[in-house]
């Protein structure tokens, strides 16, 4: 059978660490948080005083955008968890889903969404990670993109467009 926990340790080799005294819950989640993530991402806060205002550097270790680093600045405004947080991606980068100016299309980000799968206020500041981290893996969206260009550019020719993304990580995501 496998569970996260084996999978976890798969994925670290052999090791599992648990904290002493730790409830199988809170192990539990901590075990989905890591799986969610593998490790590509890592919070940094250039203003210690303000936790509300942070970076996050994604490094997908899979797909069209492996070798990368790509930041993005996270705003929490007064209004959170009512509202959604801001969120920029400062690389520039060739996606479907991100512009070249920054602007973000995760639909876990719109405070209003027809579908049901916008922001509520049960979620939280882990979702937003997530979501960031899958926008380079399961969340990858050709069919409903934000930077047309580079979706047209992926239907034409895949090929093109992952030298193209390559080329973007040379430049700017290093």
């Amino acid at each position: 059978m496998l569970t996260l926990a084996s999978k976890l340790k798969k994925d670290d080799g052999g090791k599992t660490v648990r904290t002493t005294g730790a409830s199988d819950s809170t192990h539990r989640v901590s075990i989905r948080d890591r799986l969610l993530t593998k490790g590509t991402c890592k919070a940094n806060f250039p203003d210690e005083d303000k936790l509300h205002h942070f970076q996050l550097a994604v490094s997908p270790d899979e797909g069209y955008y492996q070798s990368g680093r790509f930041q993005f600045e996270i705003d929490v405004p007064d209004a959170y968890n009512m509202v959604p947080p801001k969120v920029r991606c400062l690389t520039r980068i060739w996606h479907p889903n991100i512009t070249e100016n920054g602007e973000i299309c995760l639909s876990l980000l719109r405070e209003h969404s027809i579908d049901g799968t916008g922001w509520a206020p049960t979620r939280t500041l882990k979702d937003v990670v997530w979501g960031l981290n899958s926008l380079f893996t399961d969340l990858l969206n050709f069919d409903d993109p934000l930077n047309i260009d580079a979706a047209e550019h992926h239907l034409r020719d895949k090929e093109d467009f992952r030298n193209k993304v390559q080329d973007y990580i040379k430049h700017y995501a290093r």
